[in-house]
């Protein structure tokens, strides 16, 4: 699996691709200096189940870091991996 990240003027994508076809895409907005906002998170059917939205996470992490950025997690998917893991909310708005 192939994890790759796109951006334009104010959006962006982070999406896992494998065999050419994309599998997993999470989504963000720019909100403004220092803050992006995660709002949606999808997953193919067939392939539920194999950590792909966590992967994904974690690259929008990294991004972050990397970035000097905050995330507020609108996605109901992002919100609950926040929630569960105290070690990526370094970076939580």
């Amino acid at each position: 699996m192939l994890v790759k990240h796109e951006q334009s003027d104010n959006k962006g994508a982070f999406f896992a691709e494998e065999d050419g076809k994309r599998i997993g895409e999470m989504t963000y907005s720019k909100a403004g200096p220092g803050k992006i906002i995660i709002d949606h998170t999808e997953v193919d059917p067939e392939e539920k189940g194999k950590g792909i939205g966590s992967v994904l996470l974690e690259k929008a992490v990294e991004f972050a870091r990397d970035n000097n950025l905050k995330i507020l997690p609108l996605c109901p998917f992002a919100k609950a991996q926040f929630d569960r893991d105290v070690n990526i909310r370094d970076v939580l708005f």
